[in-house]
């Protein structure tokens, strides 16, 4: 039952922030998705391995955002602190589906090709979603170009992730399972 909470947490979150950011609104939606992750962290069997692990993958997206924003791929909405840096609200979103390896996404544990595959897919259609709830738009190089780049950010992503939680985790893998 944890999974499924995780999962319809995981996607109020989502819609809070990106209708927040489409409003320019987002200070109430990017604090109440910190704070599930901050209850997250501290019911995770390994709080400190889950808030390692959370870390990680917030510096990996918004580096990946900032780079796709800055080179002219993607624009956000509400782009605090900076037009070339992914906003505050982006943060709590890679926060959010780091919160999902070790729940609603340990089914994909052992499968990195399907993890990349579905990361591949699902990762740049929530962007277009986003964009298309008014989050954002893309950027000079048009939507392709930004659709290219975001499948390859989160191809990479989800194995990513599940790899530094293994590693983390050391020998005993037999977490969530």
């Amino acid at each position: 039952m944890a999974k499924f909470w995780n999962f319809v947490i995981f996607q109020l979150g989502w819609f809070a922030c990106i209708i927040g950011a489409a409003k320019q609104e987002v200070l109430w939606p990017a604090l109440g998705t910190l704070a599930y992750i901050a209850w997250h962290i501290w019911r995770s069997p390994q709080p400190i391995l889950e808030l390692r692990l959370i870390i990680k993958a917030v510096l990996f997206g918004v580096s990946a955002d900032s780079l796709i924003a800055y080179f002219g791929f993607l624009r956000f909405e509400d782009a605090w602190p900076s037009a070339n840096l992914s906003p505050l609200w982006m943060w709590a979103l890679w926060a959010l589906v780091a919160s999902t390896i070790n729940s609603s996404l340990s089914w994909l544990r052992e499968r990195p090709i399907l993890g990349a595959i579905l990361g591949g897919i699902a990762g740049p259609l929530s962007y277009e979603a986003g964009i298309r709830m008014g989050a954002g738009a893309w950027g000079i190089h048009g939507q392709i170009g930004g659709l290219v780049l975001l499948s390859l950010v989160w191809a990479v992503a989800i194995p990513l992730f599940f790899y530094w939680d293994r590693i983390a985790a050391g020998p005993s893998l037999a977490k969530n399972q």
